[in-house]
């Protein structure tokens, strides 16, 4: 099992845990590559904005692909991987779908964190305890540069979300901050959080770089009526083909492939 039992009741109680050196560093390796022509592509934009909601900002950087999916054969493998898989069907059970996945990267001393939110305020799913982000650290994950930090619990609560004014999308709430606890990750940890669990991260105060790469999945059995034609995947059940018909080629089990491309450069 890649989750103990210990931390799959804490996600059931808790909303969230957090899993430290689940992906080794030749994967961690392969997803930076990723990221970096991400970057040298122009993929990544920059969401921050001064205050108005549309305006963008060149002091604050938050830098977001959201989706990967249809820019990356590698991220769409990743889906796949074996150890993904497993600890999503320990988290919320089977079958599931893959449901949304992006980066964000905050540079050093510019970057800025996003603001307090519930997943559930986007998506709109009856249980929100029946999907879950997966959030990976692709660098050390710190206090200083900004980690991911949640409130426990906060998943049986309802907050309010508005627009989020520094951001040109985004929407924000107001939580008990006195309540969050930081998830402090070395890269290639993950954290586990259910779609109703409240979530932001803080400013990069440090020198470097830090990304995080969120991924959501959602039981197959909780997919809104409105949302049945979204850019979907089944990982499992009746319905999974492996990638193929939502792709069109056969995906699941190309992950050490798409590593190993990327490991051996342009």
């Amino acid at each position: 099992m890649v989750l103990t039992s210990q931390q799959v009741q804490q996600f059931q109680r808790e909303g969230y845990t957090a899993v430290s050196n689940l992906f080794p560093d030749r994967e961690i390796q392969a997803m930076r590559a990723e990221l970096n022509r991400f970057k040298r592509e122009g993929l990544l934009r920059n969401v921050a904005t001064d205050g108005d909601g549309e305006t963008h900002s060149t002091a604050q950087i938050n830098l977001q692909i959201c989706p990967i999916t249809p820019q990356s054969t590698f991220y769409r493998a990743f889906h796949f991987h074996p150890k993904v898989i497993e600890a999503i069907s320990q988290l919320i059970g089977t079958p599931f779908v893959f449901y949304l996945d992006q980066i964000f990267l905050k540079p050093g001393k510019q970057g800025m964190g996003t603001s307090w939110h519930q997943d559930n305020a986007y998506f709109k799913v009856d249980d929100p305890t029946k999907g879950t982000a997966m959030w990976v650290a692709l660098h050390d994950a710190t206090l200083e540069n900004g980690t991911l930090h949640v409130v426990p619990g906060s998943h049986a609560e309802a907050f309010s979300h508005g627009r989020d004014p520094n951001s040109d999308h985004h929407i924000r709430c107001q939580v008990p901050e006195e309540r969050a606890v930081p998830i402090e990750l070395k890269a290639g940890g993950a954290a586990f959080f259910n779609f109703g669990t409240a979530h932001s991260t803080k400013a990069n105060t440090t020198d470097r770089e830090r990304a995080g790469l969120a991924l959501h999945f959602l039981r197959t059995d909780h997919i809104p009526p409105e949302s049945k034609n979204r850019n979907t995947a089944h990982l499992t059940g009746p319905l999974a083909t492996g990638g193929g018909k939502e792709y069109g080629t056969q995906v699941e089990g190309t992950w050490e492939a798409e590593v190993d491309r990327l490991l051996a450069g342009p």
